[in-house]
């Protein structure tokens, strides 16, 4: 039996926590939370135990560790990870800042432990469906790719002001999805970005619609739009254009249903949150971590793609600011 130690019992803590019920072996044995309400029930549904994160990182019994707490403490919670040698899984970003990231990911080499940063998106079926065939020739040479991620509706502010800004935040996920499938790192980015959506956001330093292009080096190109909102739904689609043909994973409904008649041909509408999207992801990628600690393999995503996807973010950034492209 494999014991976690979840630290962060919010939202996305939960979801983590509920992925580790569906893989035998594994429990979530520790629970970890700065808000002990939130702590004591959860713990009460997992049977778990509520610990601080001294006790945590002190208890002989925890074989790895869960970091869904917020962002300014996942370098820190990854540098006990590797002070104790013991696994980690962590949300993404390592860090907002880019050489606190590079620092925490020297720690983590240099202690060996396994570690596996959450860009979830990889494990989705229908998007890992489109990179195996992509991978196997099935369109020929990659020439462009299209990634569109759109929300249902903006974060509250609060989120926004301690989020990173959309790319660091947001379009982080895309990023890595688009290092995957081109197979290559890209060698130039140009940003363009709006508030279009809450001005809100944008006195607050940020922007809600934002399009990115990367160029690689074989003459590939990705074309990354991030919005805010959708009105229809959660919006997440990937277009994959070679030389022999196209590859397309489009959003997902609740069922495949279509009606036809006077009114017109409709269809259901997307899945309106990422909890739904990507409920199959969140699990995939536990069963992964839970397997590579077994086989004693490299995770898909380390942290080494965590440090690459908030390189882009933060050239993203400045392309935006300067009006201008970035090379890598």
């Amino acid at each position: 039996m494999l014991n976690f130690c979840l630290i962060g019992a919010g939202r996305i803590g939960k979801v983590h926590a509920l992925a580790v019920q569906g893989v035998p072996g594994t429990r979530i044995s520790h629970i970890v939370d700065a808000h002990p309400p939130f702590a004591a029930a959860l713990a009460a549904d997992l049977e778990a135990a509520v610990v601080s994160e001294d006790e945590a990182f002190a208890d002989p019994t925890i074989d790895a560790y869960i970091i869904a707490s917020s962002t300014d403490t996942h370098s820190p919670l990854l540098e006990r990870c590797a002070a104790v040698g013991k696994p980690a899984f962590c949300e993404k970003p390592i860090d907002l800042d880019y050489s606190r990231a590079e620092q925490c990911s020297v720690a983590v080499a240099q202690a060996g432990i396994t570690c596996m940063l959450g860009f979830n998106r990889r494990f989705d079926p229908q998007f890992s469906a489109l990179k195996q065939r992509l991978a196997a020739g099935q369109i020929g040479t990659l020439e462009t790719l299209i990634i569109t991620s759109r929300d249902p509706a903006p974060p509250p502010l609060e989120y926004i002001n301690v989020s990173g800004g959309l790319f660091r935040d947001m379009m982080i996920h895309d990023f890595d999805i688009a290092r995957w499938m081109l197979d290559e790192e890209p060698t130039r980015l140009y940003a363009t970005g709006s508030v279009l959506v809450d001005p809100a956001i944008g006195a607050a330093g940020d922007v809600d619609t934002a399009s990115v292009t990367l160029s690689t080096a074989s003459g590939a190109i990705a074309v990354i739009t991030n919005s805010r909102r959708a009105s229809y739904g959660y919006d997440q689609r990937i277009e994959a254009f070679g030389a022999d043909g196209m590859l397309q994973a489009n959003n997902n409904t609740d069922t495949n249903l279509v009606f036809s008649g006077e009114q017109g041909v409709i269809a259901d509408k997307p899945q309106y949150f990422f909890l739904e999207r990507y409920a199959d992801a969140y699990r995939l990628e536990l069963i992964h971590f839970v397997d590579a600690l077994q086989q004693g393999t490299q995770p898909m995503t380390d942290i080494s793609d965590g440090l690459a996807a908030l390189r882009l973010a933060d050239a993203a950034l400045a392309s935006l600011q300067s009006g201008l492209p970035v090379d890598l």
